[in-house]
């Protein structure tokens, strides 16, 4: 859910420390469908303080635009840097040398390293929505999450990644990979990878359409998106492990998953050391 404000501000009602200013303001609220739904409201269009009888409206933006101000960028939501659809590793060498890997370096993730992981996995890569992993009837069940705990641009969170745009919901913050390597049944080498991405699903997007024979359906979907995950990070010059071994409820209690989604694999992902 997006608000827009276009705020012109003569110097009144403005936060602690904030100069007068004429901007365009674009907040993500990152209402998750199912999980946090907030009220639709039209957006706030002001071109000067008291402008109209709006006042209250015109406060709400004001108050709005002066904790965004505040905050890192990544907590109004983020934009990813476009995927490649090119790279300089054939399809062959990267399946040659895919491996997993259990040890990662201190450095940090790029933005463009983290948005191209997603991409990978479940990005859209053709005009209509058709995403990078396959889907029985293009039922598209599965969700994907960046626990990000280093990554360049991003402040440590876990996010829901949206195909629609390719950009990242405002985080839950906090950085949740230790919470995370408990839930995989203590594995401690999980929470030292810079970033560990969740796949999750809601199968009644598919088990709408084929009944039971669903929960086959979004296993193997599931593995085809992990399975591109790790052969990108492999062309990225990075290393992956997916992780099948961990808790429901301690992994649920970790991240802020939807009601409807369950966890169906864990993936940390960093420089290999």
């Amino acid at each position: 859910m997006f608000f827009d404000f276009n705020l012109g501000v003569g110097g009144a009602l403005l936060p602690l420390g904030v100069t007068p200013l004429t901007a365009s303001l674009r907040v993500d609220l990152g209402v998750v469908p199912g999980k946090h739904e907030l009220p639709e409201m039209p957006a706030v269009r002001e071109r000067r303080a008291g402008h109209s009888g709006r006042a209250g409206m015109v406060f709400m933006a004001m108050a709005l635009a002066g904790a965004a101000l505040w905050l890192p960028a990544a907590a109004a939501g983020f934009d990813l840097p476009a995927a490649r659809t090119t790279g300089p590793l054939p399809l062959e060498a990267a399946l040659a040398q895919r491996q997993s890997r259990r040890s990662f370096a201190s450095q940090p993730l790029t933005a463009a390293e983290a948005g191209q992981l997603l991409w990978s996995a479940q990005g859209e890569n053709r005009a209509g929505g058709g995403r990078t992993a396959p889907s029985a009837g293009a039922t598209y069940p599965l969700v994907l999450y960046l626990v990000a705990g280093r990554v360049e641009g991003l402040a440590a969170g876990v996010y829901r990644y949206a195909p629609q745009g390719h950009r990242l919901a405002a985080p839950a913050p906090g950085d949740a990979r230790s919470a995370v390597a408990a839930a995989a049944r203590g594995q401690a080498w999980v929470a030292e990878a810079p970033a560990i991405v969740v796949i999750a699903a809601e199968p009644s997007r598919t088990a709408a359409r084929y009944g039971a024979r669903a929960e086959r359906y979004v296993a193997m979907e599931a593995g085809a998106a992990a399975q591109n995950l790790q052969l990108q990070a492999v062309a990225l010059g990075l290393g992956a492990t997916l992780v099948g071994a961990f808790d429901d409820a301690a992994l649920r209690a970790a991240l802020p998953l939807a009601a409807a989604e369950q966890p169906l694999a864990v993936l940390a992902v960093g420089r290999p050391r």
